[in-house]
C-alpha cells in the first residue's frame, strides 16, 4: 500500500501548499494534517522537495501529453483551442490544490526539477503559440499578435483554479461552454 499511501501525501501536502504555500508548510504539518508522526512520511518520500515536484511534475506533465496529442491532428485551430480550454477546466477541477502549487510554487523547485518543469512549460506555450499561428494563417483567428492571444488565454486559464474554489456550484459543463466562448470570442475571425 506503500503507492496509496504516498498519493495520499502528496494530495494533502498540494492542498497545504496552496493554503499556506511550499515554505509555509513543513513536514510535521504534512504529518499533523494527516495524523501520523513525521518519521512516518520518510517511509514514503524523502523531502518536502520530492513532494513539491511531484505535485507540479503530475499536472505539468498531463498538459504536456495533452497539447503533444493535440496539436499534430487535423482539426482546426478553434477546435484545438476549445479542447486546450476544455483540458484546463477539468484538469482545474479534478486538481485545483496542485494547479495552485504549479503556479504559485514553482520557483522552489530543486534545480533539476526547476530546469525540467520550464523547459515542459515554455514547449507548451511554444506549441499552444503554434496553434494560434495556424489558425491566423488559416484565416479562422483575428490578424492580431499571437503573443497577447496567449497570454490573454492562458493567464485566464492558469489562474480559473482562484475564480472556481469560490464558484463551485457552476457545473464544468457550463465553465467549458461559457469559458470557451468569452476566452475565443475576441480572436475567432467572423465570416462574412
Amino acid at each position: 500500500m506503500k503507492t496509496n499511501r504516498k498519493e495520499e501525501i502528496v494530495k494533502t501536502a498540494a492542498y497545504l501548499f496552496k493554503k499556506k504555500g511550499f515554505v509555509g508548510v513543513s513536514m510535521r504539518d504534512l504529518a499533523q494534517e494527516m495524523g501520523i508522526k513525521a518519521s512516518s512520511l520518510y517511509n514514503h518520500i524523502s523531502s518536502k522537495h520530492e513532494i513539491l515536484s511531484e505535485v507540479i511534475m503530475q499536472v505539468a506533465q498531463r498538459f504536456t501529453n495533452h497539447i503533444n496529442t493535440l496539436a499534430p491532428q487535423e482539426i482546426s485551430a478553434i477546435e484545438k483551442l476549445e479542447n486546450i480550454i476544455h483540458m484546463h477546466i477539468d484538469l482545474t477541477i479534478q486538481k485545483s490544490d496542485f494547479l495552485a502549487c504549479m503556479n504559485n510554487d514553482w520557483m522552489h523547485l530543486e534545480k533539476t526539477q526547476k530546469t525540467a518543469y520550464i523547459k515542459m512549460r515554455n514547449d507548451y506555450e511554444q506549441k499552444f503559440r503554434e496553434i494560434l499561428q495556424e489558425g491566423i494563417a488559416n484565416k479562422e483567428l483575428k490578424p492580431a499578435d499571437p503573443e497577447i492571444m496567449l497570454f490573454s488565454i492562458l493567464s485566464t486559464l492558469r489562474t480559473f483554479y482562484l475564480w472556481y474554489a469560490k464558484n463551485t456550484n457552476i457545473f464544468s459543463q457550463k465553465a467549458k461552454t461559457d469559458l470557451t466562448k468569452t476566452l475565443l470570442k475576441g480572436i475567432i475571425l467572423e465570416k462574412p
